[in-house]
């Protein structure tokens, strides 16, 4: 009964604070919401048993991803009022998407295959049970090529973008530290003797 009424709350606070990062005026605040979001749906892996992914939840994105997004937008000076001029005209097709969504999630839930009626509800999991340990094998046994790929794959992606960031270019300056190390007063200043004018 209680981990009912906990689940609500969660569900609640998570479909509210959704909606509100995309109604918020502020895009500061729109973010502060999004991690609000995130910390409920990490309350909801929590309930689900899942340990593991509700802390990575909570340290790769509100920690790492959601810092980053902050740090951007309290840097750059976004003018609001210029982006919400075209807002109105893309609300039919955001009305239309958003109707083709629900539909779409009624025939999943409402069929007797994804039907909720059908769905047993999961066993409990022995004292010694670990979520990690679990993911771990599954990860490093059963899926270890596709972990693989996804790995070699966002090593490519790292080396791709610090590649591109390190191109020469011809209109930038750079500073050489050897010559500046090994640059002395002889070198750099000149002494002149100028006759006083009187």
């Amino acid at each position: 009964m209680i981990e009912t009424l906990v689940f609500y709350f969660f569900s609640a606070v998570l479909i509210l604070s959704s909606l509100a990062v995309i109604t918020a005026r502020n895009p500061v605040h729109s973010a502060l919401f999004l991690v609000l979001a995130f910390f409920t749906a990490a309350g909801l892996w929590l309930l689900l048993e899942a340990e593991f992914l509700a802390i990575v939840l909570v340290l790769v994105y509100v920690g790492a991803v959601m810092v980053l997004f902050l740090f951007v937008v309290m840097m750059l000076d976004i003018n609001i009022p210029k982006l919400r001029e075209g807002i109105w005209a893309w609300l039919p097709f955001g009305a239309l998407l958003a109707i083709v969504m629900v539909v779409e999630m009624w025939i999943v839930l409402g069929s007797e295959r994804f039907g909720l009626a059908g769905v047993i509800a999961p066993e409990g999991h022995p004292v010694g049970y670990s979520n990690t340990k679990e993911l771990g094998r599954l990860i490093y046994t059963q899926y270890v090529y596709p972990f693989e790929i996804a790995a070699v794959i966002l090593l490519v992606a790292i080396v791709s973008a610090i590649a591109l960031t390190l191109r020469r270019r011809k209109e930038t300056k750079s500073q050489l530290a050897s010559e500046q190390l090994a640059a002395h007063r002889q070198g750099r200043v000149r002494l002149v003797s100028m006759k006083r004018a009187d």
